[in-house]
């Protein structure tokens, strides 16, 4: 029956073992999800509270470390005290006639030294001075108080370690214990004192010592920490917290300009970080306010596109008849207008994609540059019938360049465009205006530059001079020109830039040829 028994009990005993084999796991588990918590609990905690906890930590760190040495130092001086006693109460015993020491005599030098038996060494010969009265009583405890001879710093800090547990020992010990203590006599080498003592008064003085130390030390550990987080909170967290809250404060209304911190006159880092933070704020701020302006602007041109995009398709249509017309000069300028409109039209078509920052990318062919540029002077009505600005050209004629045809006839426009009518807005007027185009051929590169004889453009416009609505110096303008040619001959890969020039203004453009033609 047994045996039938002991299979079952074993197969019930096994989860059980499974179970308790992991306890060690969950157990760490638990650990490690408690110190967690307690990591992300401390992180979730402001600043002052977390500058207050540490410093009176810290505080009461230095004061323990002042704490357990002045313990055993009190040790000693008070063993120290009794030896003195206890020599004191020996002389006294001396004095008695032919040295014997009368019972109520000695049982008072002991009770006065407050030890239990007192003797000494001296000139090579040891003497029990005030004897016990328990003859029967048990030493439990040596102690030597005499100075060691040549310590070394090893030595020395190991026996200073030795005093702070033995002091310790003595706090934490509930045994009454009868020590034997040596100390100095006289001076001389081999001369000593010895005393028996009992334990428990010294463990009482070093309670009542180490209370008051402690009850010292609280006091100074809370003044030196309020005095130490005053002046940390003063210096450095409420101005960081002043900081942070002005942060989120901006974060909600960056356009109000009343939000921006108002920077002390501090020269430290944290006066360097508002007036940083200051500047960063205002220049945060005129971006979001030009970024809205310009979305406005971008809804606006939306719409105008729109209608103008009708009208131009009603102009085309009424353009188209033209050619009917048999007349030659209708003839010669007929296909130039359908040209132009058709242009203009692609040109609407395209201003939301400009808008959305999607320019199209170029669709680039091998074509002949001067046929290009003179229908520029054409579209722009150079040179003037009277003569007033010349357009001279400079380009070979079978100077071919890689490029998209709109695109370099709308960066050649727009710079044409911009040098005329500085040009025409001088007054007087110049005598001899001209506007000059000429291309060459740089290996794999077009080059060409625009000359005029305008009043060129003045040092502050070239700082911005490519930025949006930043480079007009005319009234009326929106300085879009310079910046859409920019962003057209970035699409192709290429530059342009100012050149210096005695007179008017000059502009290079550099067109580099696709790596791989069609």
């Amino acid at each position: 029956m047994d045996q039938r028994l002991e299979p079952e009990n074993k197969t019930k005993i096994a989860p059980k073992t499974e179970w308790r084999s992991l306890i060690p796991s969950l157990r760490f588990f638990t650990r490690r999800k408690s110190q967690t918590a307690t990591v992300t609990a401390w992180q979730q905690l402001r600043l002052p509270f977390k500058l207050l906890v540490l410093t009176t930590a810290f505080v009461m760190l230095a004061e323990i470390l002042i704490f357990v040495p002045s313990v055993a130092n009190y040790r000693v001086n008070w063993l120290n005290d009794r030896l003195m006693s206890a020599y004191l109460a020996a002389l006294a015993a001396q004095g008695a006639p032919d040295g014997a020491v009368p019972a109520a005599l000695r049982d008072d030098l002991l009770k006065s030294a407050a030890v239990k038996a007192v003797s000494w060494r001296r000139d090579g010969r040891r003497t029990v001075v005030l004897p016990p009265v328990d003859e029967t009583m048990t030493i439990d405890a040596v102690y030597d108080q005499r100075p060691m001879q040549s310590m070394g710093l090893m030595s020395a800090t190991g026996e200073r370690f030795q005093l702070i547990g033995e002091a310790l020992a003595v706090l934490g010990r509930t045994k009454n214990r009868t020590l034997r203590v040596t100390g100095p006599l006289d001076g001389k080498p081999g001369d000593f004192i010895e005393i028996v003592i009992p334990e428990a008064p010294m463990r009482t003085a070093l309670w009542q010592y180490a209370r008051n130390i402690l009850f010292l030390s609280i006091i100074i550990s809370l003044f030196t920490a309020a005095l130490v987080y005053l002046a940390l909170s003063n210096l450095l967290v409420r101005p960081m917290m002043r900081i942070t809250d002005n942060m989120l404060h901006f974060a909600e209304n960056p356009e109000d300009p009343n939000r921006i911190i108002e920077p002390s006159t501090r020269g430290d880092e944290v006066g360097v970080a508002e007036r940083e933070l200051a500047a960063m704020q205002r220049q945060l701020s005129q971006l979001i306010l030009q970024k809205n302006r310009l979305a406005q602007l971008g809804l606006a041109v939306s719409k105008i596109n729109h209608d103008l995009r009708n009208m131009l398709a009603s102009a085309q249509l009424i353009s188209d008849r033209l050619t009917g017309i048999d007349d030659p000069t209708v003839q010669r300028f007929a296909p130039k207008l359908i040209t132009s409109l058709d242009r203009a039209i692609d040109f609407c078509n395209a201003t939301l994609k400009f808008g959305r920052a999607e320019e199209a990318t170029p669709d680039r062919e091998l074509m002949l540059l001067r046929p290009l540029v003179e229908e520029v002077g054409d579209g722009l009505g150079l040179p003037r019938e009277d003569q007033s600005v010349l357009w001279k050209l400079e380009i070979a004629p079978d100077l071919r360049i890689d490029a998209d045809r709109d695109h370099l006839y709308r960066v050649l426009s727009n710079i044409c465009r911009n040098a005329l009518q500085a040009i025409e807005s001088q007054t007087p007027p110049p005598a001899e205006a001209e506007i000059a185009v000429s291309a060459s051929r740089d290996n794999a590169q077009i080059v060409i530059e625009i000359h005029d004889t305008g009043p060129g453009l003045p040092p502050r416009a070239r700082e911005r001079l490519f930025q949006a609505f930043q480079s007009s110096q005319r009234k009326g303008g929106s300085g879009l020109g310079l910046a859409i040619a920019y962003e057209l001959i970035a699409a192709h890969g290429g530059t342009i830039e100012v050149l210096e020039n005695a007179t008017g203004a000059a502009f290079r453009l550099v067109v580099p040829d696709r790596l791989h033609k069609p």
